[in-house]
């Protein structure tokens, strides 16, 4: 009988590379995975998540194993929480022999919400990203949420003989924890700072609650991000914030912006 014939595959990426330069960040980037993500509520949200992965590269590597990357997620479709999370990054670490690893999940989240008057619930989508960063000494998992809500200007409400003008706001809020925090608890932080909250579904005794609610709360973007980062500095979940808020005025062909970084950041 003959013996099988071995052919012997080189690893060309771990062959040496002579141009002794390190690289900061090497993997993969917007690859679509699908997760599953516990809610407050004890639902799993089965969803799509957007994944950038990278570790550092080691002036003495050619390459690294991208085929590692895509092992680590087909291994974690189980449900996803921050805790988890952080054991996806170490794993990334060790698999790819890495110094240094960043992991960025970004996917939809749903929230049921129901309409203040009416009560009809809709569901109402925000954008979430987790954020990993691991090294030799530390690492930490930031979560990132847009959140969508109504602002109303409150000069415009002051020289005005009626009416005021408003507009939608994009408030995106980064936050690392120390304790255990959930992404609806985030989102109702910054949803009861603004003018108003948005709904998927409003009938029209709603839209009436809604629009006379927001006139009695004027706010400018300075108002939305300094009431923000006061909320979260006295909760002491949170361990270090980034508050944004952009207005995409109404009456302006362009977007007023404010940011807020905690002292801690």
């Amino acid at each position: 009988m003959n013996s099988p014939i071995v052919f012997s595959i080189e690893d060309v990426q771990s062959l040496v590379d002579v141009r002794q330069l390190a690289i900061d960040k090497v993997g993969i980037k917007s690859i679509r995975h699908p997760v599953k993500v516990k809610d407050k509520t004890g639902d799993i949200q089965h969803t799509v998540a957007v994944f950038n992965m990278y570790v550092h590269l080691p002036q003495h590597f050619k390459g690294t194993h991208m085929s590692r990357f895509i092992e680590i997620l087909n291994g974690n479709q189980h449900e996803i929480s921050i805790e988890n999370f952080s054991e996806m990054l170490k794993e990334m670490a060790v698999k790819l022999d890495a110094d240094s690893g960043h992991i960025e999940m970004a996917f939809p989240y749903f929230v049921n919400k129901s309409a203040p008057v009416s009560g009809v619930k809709s569901l109402l989508d925000y954008e979430v990203t987790f954020i990993g960063e691991i090294t030799k000494a530390y690492h930490d998992v930031k979560v990132k949420v847009l959140i969508p809500v109504t602002s109303l200007c409150p000069c415009s409400k002051k020289i005005s003989a009626y009416g005021a003008h408003n507009q939608r706001s994009h408030v995106t809020v980064t936050v690392a924890l120390k304790d255990a925090m959930w992404i609806e608890d985030i989102i109702r932080m910054v949803e009861i700072q603004a003018s108003s909250e948005v709904y998927g579904l409003l009938k029209r005794p709603d839209e009436k609650y809604v629009t006379e609610f927001a006139y009695d709360n004027p706010k400018f973007v300075e108002d939305m991000v300094r009431d923000i980062a006061a909320a979260f500095y006295k909760d002491e979940r949170i361990k270090s914030f980034i508050v944004e808020c952009e207005n995409f005025e109404s009456i302006h062909n362009h977007s007023a912006y404010a940011c807020i970084t905690s002292n801690n950041t």
